[in-house]
């Protein structure tokens, strides 16, 4: 059994904050006592829990990082930038999801937090944040001066995949979108209707479906379509997880991609490069990395909350092709 303070505040027959004061070299204990539970304390082979002495001081350097989803693997390249500039900086990284996470956004536990998870409320970060306890924020912008935000532009890269979809010929979309209450998605969808527009091409409310940005969303998308024989010339999703998901439905449904139905999709994991899924490339890695450099910064009183928005590219590949041009 793990020796503890209680256990040594027993033997002692002292409370155990009398142990927490003498381990923590506080000078309002005397000698004796003082000489006693340091006695125990190696006899009884205690082990100072340093992680648990950080967290009561307050100098504990541990960053927070919350996301929602184990099921997408683009986090992991995230996770990987947050942890190289945390450790080049001296500060641990603590890992979690929503369930778990607010009660460790306080300053007596963690210096601040990272945060990408959709299900987290705006209330409970607006309440959160302050000056002892700044946040960035992944996947939102939010009205707070010590919010800082470090957010993909989704416009640009999903208006320029449209206008070469169109250019290419084709005319019959369906839209596979993520939650639609998220800044992502609403963006991304937002670019994908102006272009239509722009090109007088007709897009009905029917041929979008609301999904989850997981796999098995965009295969139910797929699914509906194949049974109902109304599918679209082109599935543009969301993301990459539903694009796999439509894909594989297609194809159990005998359908050839791109040759009778193409599919793009948005993220570029590992898997859509090995696939050749036309995608838009996030720089994940570095997203990572700029939001723990901006949270340890403000930690360490740079109080600079401009907020941050990160250029995605175009990344062109085999499930999209060139139709014959309608006249």
């Amino acid at each position: 059994m793990a020796i503890g303070i209680r256990e040594i505040a027993a033997a002692a027959g002292v409370s155990i904050s009398t142990v927490s004061n003498v381990l923590n070299g506080k000078s309002n204990v005397g000698n004796n006592t003082r000489e006693l539970v340091q006695r125990l304390c190696k006899e009884m082979n205690y082990i100072p829990n340093a992680a648990g002495k950080g967290l009561k001081s307050g100098r504990n350097r541990t960053i927070l990082f919350n996301f929602s989803d184990f099921d997408r693997s683009f986090y992991l390249k995230i996770i990987e930038g947050i942890h190289d500039y945390a450790g080049e900086n001296n500060y641990d990284l603590m890992i979690c999801t929503t369930k778990s996470c607010e009660k460790y956004m306080r300053s007596s536990l963690t210096n601040g937090c990272i945060i990408l998870d959709e299900r987290m409320k705006n209330e409970i970060l607006l309440r959160a944040a302050a000056v002892q306890y700044p946040v960035v924020v992944l996947d939102r912008r939010l009205p707070h001066p010590c919010i800082k935000s470090v957010v993909v532009n989704n416009y640009d890269p999903m208006a320029e995949l449209i206008r070469e979809t169109v250019r290419r010929g084709y005319r019959k979309f369906a839209f596979v979108g993520g939650p639609s209450h998220t800044d992502d998605n609403r963006e991304r969808f937002a670019a994908f209707q102006a272009v239509l527009q722009e090109g007088d091409i007709p897009f009905s409310r029917e041929h979008y479906f609301s999904g989850d940005y997981r796999e098995k969303s965009g295969y139910q998308a797929a699914r509906i379509f194949l049974y109902t024989r109304q599918l679209p010339e082109i599935f543009v999703c969301a993301n990459d997880n539903m694009a796999m998901g439509v894909i594989r439905a297609l194809k159990e449904g005998g359908c050839r991609v791109p040759e009778d139905v193409a599919v793009t999709g948005f993220d570029n994991c590992e898997l859509a490069e090995t696939i050749g899924l036309t995608t838009v490339h996030i720089p994940n890695y570095e997203r990572g990395y700029l939001a723990a450099r901006s949270l340890i910064e403000n930690i360490e009183g740079r109080n600079n909350f401009a907020p941050v928005i990160l250029n995605a590219t175009v990344s062109w590949g085999k499930t999209l092709h060139t139709k014959a041009i309608p006249v």
